[in-house]
């Protein structure tokens, strides 16, 4: 471990992740498919970067995330019809999120979700957004690309844990 301080063990995350998410947000829009890559990529991230900038301890603990929400999701897959694809994504996006802080990731996730929702919405109904982009599955489909919102939970949380001393009203600055 290299003994970084909480704030910069979610910057080094978060210019890992960001990459990752931007590309699982244009895949989704794009052919309503998160890969598998993205989230073995995630993996692989957290791997690596998290043991080098986390106490061992907590590196090992998270990957405890990882294994619950892929269960929760399976569920929710087999239940809701939650996408395969969303639920492993989501599910390696999970060792980032620090337990004490896992409490927020639902509000989090609620607040993309909507939001995500309602621009998806509206530029598909502009035919000048459209017409950029006619190609995208996601226009003609019924169902949302949630790789949207799950991208959006992940980077919005790096972004308040990595500084803290500007959105540490809202949120706990431990990672």
């Amino acid at each position: 471990m290299l003994g970084t301080s909480p704030q910069t063990a979610a910057l080094v995350f978060l210019v890992l992740v960001a990459p990752v998410a931007l590309y699982v947000c244009w895949s989704d829009l794009k052919f309503m498919k998160i890969r598998n890559g993205a989230g073995r990529l995630l993996l692989v991230i957290f791997a690596v970067a998290g043991f080098l900038v986390l106490p061992v301890e907590v590196w090992a603990w998270r990957w405890l995330h990882y294994a619950v929400i892929l269960a929760v999701g399976f569920l929710l897959h087999l239940v809701a019809g939650v996408g395969a694809g969303d639920v492993k994504f989501a599910a390696a996006a999970a060792p980032f999120v620090a337990v004490e802080q896992a409490p927020l990731i639902p509000l989090l996730f609620a607040a993309f979700l909507l939001g995500a929702f309602a621009m998806h919405r509206i530029a598909r109904a502009i035919p000048a957004v459209r017409g950029q982009t006619p190609d995208w599955v996601s226009w003609t489909r019924k169902d949302f690309p949630m790789g949207l919102a799950i991208a959006g939970t992940i980077v919005a949380y790096l972004v308040f844990a990595a500084f803290p001393e500007t959105y540490g009203a809202f949120f706990p600055s431990k990672i």
